[in-house]
């Protein structure tokens, strides 16, 4: 096991999701203990048991980002279980059930609440645990964007599928990248780094047309495995990234030049 994170407590948001459970065992493949934050503790405690069946330390913790009455009893909960909190990490990606439709079809409504849900949950998750922080004398913050985030859709490798960009995952993205550059720059002073990653595409069963067409898009591999986000995000939470701030990491296989 490697100690580049030893001992660190670091808490993965949706950490029982897709991505989520790939930087819990990350964490905890480094020496970290994940705390695996989720609205259901259910899949949070099975996450926390194939870790610990691994040899890593984890634990499960119920987190709601969009309620702060949740955010605080999680800091709350874990301070008092661990005594300091080292790092949070943004990475769920709450949405409602109209989430995804194409411009045409999207409804006010929904697109208020789905860009509110989620970049309204990271800065909910990112000001308070700023302030734990700042009490604590130090902390790190790293928020999940997108390549969509640094670049315009390319929607031609959406065609003939039945798949699209949304557009409030556009709007949500590029705003977690100003709203990790504001935290950061707000916080100065304070001992507390604030990063983003934006990922290209991660493989998940998407129809072969789009995913060819999008290779095309990129350097060599093309639609990225869950596990190429991990080194990144590691570098960002361990020491060796100690003077990186307010900076967004892209890995994408060059999908955005």
């Amino acid at each position: 096991m490697n100690e580049v994170l030893k001992n660190k407590v670091v808490v993965i948001t949706g950490g029982a999701g897709l991505l989520g459970t790939e930087f819990c065992k990350a964490v905890a493949a480094n020496g970290g203990i994940a705390v695996v934050a989720d609205r259901r503790i259910e899949d949070a405690e099975r996450v926390v048991s194939e870790i610990q069946r691994a040899g890593g330390s984890a634990y499960a913790a119920e987190l709601d980002i969009t309620q702060k009455d949740s955010v605080s009893a999680c800091i709350d909960g874990l301070h008092e279980r661990f005594g300091r909190i080292d790092a949070v990490v943004n990475n769920a990606y709450p949405r409602n059930a109209h989430y995804g439709r194409k411009l045409e079809e999207v409804m006010y409504q929904d697109f208020c609440e789905n860009v509110g849900m989620h970049v309204g949950g990271y800065f909910l998750v990112s000001q308070q645990f700023a302030a734990y922080f700042t009490k604590q004398g130090g902390g790190n913050i790293v928020n999940m964007s997108s390549i969509y985030g640094v670049v315009a859709p390319r929607f031609e490798v959406y065609e003939g599928t039945s798949m699209t960009m949304p557009v409030e995952y556009a709007v949500i993205k590029s705003g977690v990248l100003h709203l990790t550059r504001y935290f950061a720059k707000y916080l100065k002073g304070r001992g507390i780094r604030v990063n983003a990653i934006s990922p290209g595409g991660i493989l998940a069963g998407q129809p072969e047309p789009f995913l060819e067409r999008y290779k095309q898009q990129c350097m060599s591999k093309g639609m990225l495995d869950k596990q190429d986000l991990t080194g990144t995000l590691v570098f960002l939470l361990s020491d060796a990234s100690a003077y990186i701030n307010g900076q967004n990491l892209t890995v994408d296989d060059g999908f955005s030049l």
